[in-house]
């Protein structure tokens, strides 16, 4: 290391391990508004000198620094706290250095010599002196007073100023950090909408938002099946590609590879005739259609989410247009998808290698800025890790800068450290393994996973116990038990859930074929028309669930998770709770569809704050209570019931009256 580059050898103290950090800080952590961050480091020096600590914050659009002093936790470790208050990039960082004066202080509260005394009190005043030197108004006159006192005043007295809190208030506000160290780099951290953390969301196709016979449906018959969607209490209802669908090898119904005349395709080949990603089905309506039901579900207190699939039919105007974004057979012919031995013929994919790999990505951000400008501000990404990182960086970057307030899903059932990696790249929220943990040991060591390590900084799981693609195989064999369970596990392990309905209410468990995920007579391929009406429908429980959700705030946070034990291996348990455990919800859930299942669950009173008496358990599903004692109590569940519990525990409280009630 020459001269030039040696650090400044003064400079003594040390920061390291500063959390939460995502990479050591290469990517950002994430928030939504109205959250604080709770950020730790170790800050230490040499010998015995004492530290000053603060953590240091701003918003990307600020130029100037926040600061809070953070408190020291034991062992070099420090602590503190910042709010999120606005959308958008906050940086972070800490700075520490050697406090003089509260070095000097420590020191002089041991002595106890008369003249070492006075010696000490010589040498606080010359750092109050030079304190005054750095403030301004009235605190430089008080500083300039305690300077007096310190070097003139008899012993006592000056140890009593020496010892004074306003002093060391002055001080601290003054101190010399002309030898501070800074962490090196800064930390960041994006700020996301409060959906971002708790959303319910429910998927249906507009083509088959049909009420009578077969025909395609169109966004005016969308508008009428919203109140629906609301009643059951869903706050984003997503739409599969609602673009124009290519003819050049249309799938047919069950994924035909040659379509009838009347088969409508599948909304994953985008483009024909008619226009692409910045186009609209004609059968589905106009854009004027679209932009009436945006503000129809708004009215409701929806949101509409877009399905933006980054693929083409053979006929979309892409390919005519920017032949040299796509690849080439050998014989010439355009590549379609293809995963040996399946074809994808209906699809092709984007050549991200092309040399007009730039146009190519600014074509691609303007269709999330078109979409955005038609009021959508959520999108479910299908694929995601079929593109490069690089440019999901890029683009989830460039549009969050413009509108911050935009929530990406990323659709990638893919493995584990790609699913991170889109995570960490700026995806919101994440589909995940979900719909295969199935088993208690599977959902706890899945769910500590997601809640208990650092994960949790930059992954929201969004839970679906189905969707179009996937019909999984307890739902296919558990009958009506298997949907209630596995929808109340994704409503209360996960604070973003959705449902790709009506299948899921109707409860449609029939696959194509024998072991398969696949739908028989998938709405990927044709028009459906649903009886919305049926008397088994599931609508009513998940209005109730989802009504759970929306009244218990610890439901709304994924954080707060903890598994308890239970000595059946088919009942699950495990609790939510507030950050002041003033609210606490735990769910027993029988993860057995088909017997009735009793066990002995075990609680952690230190976790949960009980005290030694008697608690009310109040069932949030069916309104039974039971009064339960200490930590271990008895629990049956038949599944053609309830398949699970979902109790809010009410303490015992005393009124003047003497009475005991549960709060």
């Amino acid at each position: 290391m020459t001269g030039a580059q040696r650090l400044d050898g003064r400079c003594r103290v040390v920061i390291e391990n500063v959390q939460p950090a995502t990479d050591c800080g290469r990517f950002p952590i994430k928030r939504v508004i109205g959250q604080s961050v709770d950020v730790e480091a170790d800050a230490f020096t040499d010998g015995q000198d004492a530290l000053a600590c603060v953590l240091r914050y701003r918003h990307a659009s600020e130029t100037g620094w926040r600061e809070v002093a953070m408190a020291p936790l034991g062992n070099d470790r420090w602590r503190a706290s910042f709010q999120v208050t606005e959308l958008g990039r906050y940086v972070y960082t800490v700075t520490a250095w050697i406090d003089g004066f509260f070095s000097w202080r420590q020191e002089f509260m041991r002595r106890g010599d008369a003249a070492d005394i006075a010696m000490a009190l010589q040498a606080g005043g010359e750092l109050v002196v030079e304190a005054a030197a750095r403030a301004a108004g009235e605190n430089k006159l008080q500083l300039q007073q305690f300077a007096e006192s310190l070097r003139t005043a008899k012993p006592d007295a000056g140890s009593a100023a020496a010892l004074s809190e306003n002093l060391a208030s002055l001080m601290r506000r003054h101190s010399d950090r002309s030898l501070a160290t800074d962490y090196p780099g800064l930390l960041s951290l994006w700020a996301e909408p409060a959906k971002a953390r708790y959303s319910t969301w429910y998927e249906f196709f507009p083509r088959s938002c049909v009420e009578e016979g077969m025909h395609h449906g169109t966004f005016a018959e969308c508008e009428k099946r919203l109140p629906y969607v609301a009643a059951m209490g869903f706050d984003v209802v997503y739409l599969p590609p609602i673009h124009p669908i290519g003819l050049t090898k249309r799938k047919g119904s069950n994924n035909a590879p040659v379509a009838a005349e009347t088969d409508v395709g599948s909304p994953w080949a985008i483009g024909s005739a008619d226009g692409g990603h910045k186009s609209i089905d004609p059968q589905l309506g106009t854009l004027d259609d679209f932009r009436s039901l945006v503000m129809k579900a708004h009215e409701l207190g929806i949101d509409i989410a877009l399905d933006i699939a980054f693929q083409c039919s053979q006929d979309h105007p892409y390919v005519h247009e920017h032949p040299e974004w796509f690849r080439r057979r050998a014989d010439g012919s355009i590549q379609y998808a293809e995963n040996p031995p399946k074809k994808y013929e209906d699809i092709v994919p984007f050549n991200f290698e092309s040399g007009a790999w730039n146009e190519l990505w600014q074509e691609l951000l303007d269709v999330f800025l078109f979409w955005i400008g038609q009021g959508v501000h959520i999108f479910r990404v299908d694929n995601p890790h079929t593109k490069p990182f690089p440019f999901w960086e890029w683009l989830i970057g460039e549009v969050k800068r413009g509108h911050p307030e935009t929530i990406f899903l990323a659709e990638a059932f893919t493995r584990p450290k790609i699913i991170y990696r889109l995570a960490k790249l700026g995806f919101s929220q994440s589909y995940n393994y979900f719909p295969w943990r199935n088993t208690k040991s599977e959902l706890e060591t899945y769910f500590a996973e997601l809640t208990r390590t650092d994960v949790r900084e930059y992954f929201r799981p969004n839970l679906w116990p189905n969707t179009p693609d996937i019909l999984p195989e307890s739902l296919q064999f558990g009958g009506r038990p298997a949907f209630m369970m596995r929808l109340v596990l994704a409503a209360t392990l996960g604070a973003n859930y959705g449902i790709y309905g009506p299948a899921y209410e109707l409860m449609e468990a029939v696959p194509r074929e024998a072991g398969a995920e696949e739908y028989l007579d998938s709405e990927k391929y044709q028009v459906r028309r649903w009886e919305l009406d049926r008397a088994d429908s599931l609508k009513d429980f998940i209005a109730r669930v989802n009504r759970i959700r929306r009244e218990n705030p610890a439901l709304q946070q994924d954080h707060r998770l903890t598994f308890f034990a239970v000595d059946n291996e088919n009942l699950l348990c495990y609790a939510k709770t507030t950050e002041d455990n003033a609210e606490i919800i735990l769910v027993v859930a029988n993860l057995d569809p088909h017997h009735t299942q009793t066990g002995w669950v075990t609680l952690s009173p230190d976790v949960l704050g009980l005290e030694a008496r008697p608690y009310q358990m109040h069932d949030q599903l069916t309104g039974a209570r039971y009064l339960w004692n200490g930590a271990r109590n008895f629990v049956e569940i038949n599944p053609w019931v309830a398949p699970a519990h979902i109790f809010k525990l009410r303490r015992r409280v005393r009124t003047e009256h003497d009475f005991d009630y549960f709060l």
